[in-house]
């Protein structure tokens, strides 16, 4: 399921229009990714929780040539999901 898709779904659940459940959408994107790069976690009862973890920096290597390189360290965004979703993920 693609954002547009997740957008049609959501209209015909709610009854409301298209726009409005794009606009909603976005919102919620929206707000998640602000909380997120503010280093907040957002937790969705039910759902899952996202949040920032680390990668640290390390030695890679470029598979074209074999040589060495260096991979700097960065932030990274975690999904954990919740027991109900995880349930009913297992259930179907």
């Amino acid at each position: 399921m693609n954002k547009q898709e997740l957008v049609d779904a959501v209209a015909a659940k709610t009854g409301v229009s298209k726009a409005v459940a794009a606009e909603t959408l976005g919102a919620l994107i929206g707000a998640i990714t602000a909380a997120v790069t503010k280093g907040d976690a957002v937790q969705l009862i039910g759902f899952g929780s996202f949040s920032t973890g680390a990668r640290a920096a390390r030695v890679g290597r470029n598979p074209a040539t074999g040589a060495e390189i260096q991979i700097p360290a960065a932030k990274t965004v975690k999904f954990t999901a919740g027991k109900a979703f995880k349930d009913a993920v297992n259930a179907g």
